[in-house]
């Protein structure tokens, strides 16, 4: 089983988003049982909802986020996932300023999948009206989609 945990600043909208398609996605394909797909955020408190931008534009893909509950990232042990894809660099280089020990496993998910990219961060749309939740969305669908061709 592939570990991947998704990590964004609160953990209500880039990384929730991310989680919550990917699993939808490898439950159409038929392979959730080769995954183990979880989400978190640095700064996230514990059981905050996703945004309710992030709910409606999610929905655009079939995802619902309705259930959705924000964990901090010390609510999990990092050392147990196989990928841990950031949203943003300042994401990736907090996580690797404390846990040297996963520098092979940390990316961001833009990097991950496409290193030639020249912006390896994900735009936060928290506080933004909907069409940013929509570009965000469309961002994070894309570079999902085509880690599943390579993870």
């Amino acid at each position: 089983m592939k570990k991947i945990v998704f990590i964004c600043t609160g953990n209500t909208c880039r990384s929730a988003m991310a989680h919550h398609y990917m699993q939808e996605k490898v439950k159409k394909l038929g392979i959730q049982s080769d995954y183990l797909i979880d989400s978190c955020g640095i700064y996230a408190s514990h059981g905050d909802m996703a945004t309710s931008q992030a709910i409606t534009t999610m929905k655009k893909y079939n995802v619902n986020l309705e259930n959705h509950r924000s964990k901090s990232i010390y609510d999990l042990n990092l050392n147990d996932y196989d990928l841990i894809l950031c949203m943003t660099m300042s994401h990736k280089e907090a996580i690797l300023y404390e846990h040297r020990n996963l520098k092979n496993k940390v990316f961001t998910l833009k990097e991950y999948v496409n290193k030639d990219t020249p912006n390896l961060d994900i735009k936060d749309p928290f506080g933004y009206r909907i069409n940013e939740y929509d570009l965000c969305s469309k961002e994070i669908v894309y570079y999902v989609d085509e880690l599943l061709k390579i993870f």
